[in-house]
């Protein structure tokens, strides 16, 4: 079943009167329970790509489907409270609120929320449980200059998911972190993702690539190429290689 589709979906800008055409004519489909990455070039589209599919960004023409409807016809304050109630965001640099601690950060979308008629007291149980989940509850009362890096991307994956969002988007969300925090996020998406969490994700290390279900190669804004990675005989390093094949027979 989709969960997300684009359709003919395009995203132009005019930079000093210049057309500058960042997608082209984008079709794509997420099935619920994927788990996509995003590849190509830099100054490919890829980020726009997440951002228009996800409405952060208003596309130029096509269609977005996401809950049976065309999400590009929605008004701003319709836009908002779908991303806030059925999408998460993750991104490279982890944007929190310097004035409040880890745990309040967490909550925050969900007190915003109108999803759930549930107390504040039910929310915090939510939001510590999340915590525990990803292995950062002793950090709750921190500020967010007191935590690793590792430790407050975790903290932006259990915010994203505070709502139980339909889908998760994610925009390099190992890119600022060193290789073992990078492993440690990457292990907890792929957990969510086997819950059942749809994840689309951009990246640019194929180590982080390797662990998706498809991977779509974006070249001068259009999908130039597909791989999926589900066969379930290969090992971590397997698929890493399988995918760096694959990715230098694009030109990667």
């Amino acid at each position: 079943m989709n969960i997300i589709e684009a359709k003919n979906l395009c995203k132009t800008y005019i930079v000093d009167k210049r057309q500058n055409n960042v997608l082209k004519n984008v079709n794509l489909r997420v099935e619920k329970g994927e788990m996509v990455g995003i590849m190509g070039p830099s100054g490919s589209g890829k980020s726009t790509l997440l951002y228009c599919i996800s409405g952060m960004d208003k596309i130029t023409s096509g269609e977005v489907i996401f809950d049976h409807k065309d999400i590009s016809q929605l008004s701003k304050n319709e836009l908002s409270e779908l991303r806030l109630n059925k999408m998460g965001f993750i991104f490279q640099q982890m944007f929190m609120m310097k004035n409040l601690s880890i745990l309040d950060n967490i909550l925050l979308p969900s007190i915003e929320s109108k999803k759930e008629t549930i107390s504040r007291k039910e929310k915090l149980a939510k939001a510590e449980a999340l915590m525990r989940k990803l292995g950062i509850i002793e950090i709750a009362d921190n500020d967010i200059n007191e935590v690793s890096g590792g430790q407050l991307q975790r903290a932006c994956i259990a915010r994203s998911m505070i709502n139980n969002p339909d889908i998760l988007f994610a925009d390099e969300p190992t890119g600022a972190l060193n290789r073992q925090s990078s492993k440690e996020v990457m292990d907890e998406l792929c957990k969510l993702n086997e819950e059942g969490t749809t994840i689309m994700m951009v990246t640019h290390d194929s180590k982080v690539a390797a662990r998706c279900s498809r991977i779509l190669y974006i070249v001068d804004g259009q999908i130039a190429g597909e791989f999926k990675n589900t066969d379930p005989s290969l090992d971590q390093k397997e698929r890493e290689r399988a995918l760096n094949t694959w990715l230098m027979d694009m030109g990667w």
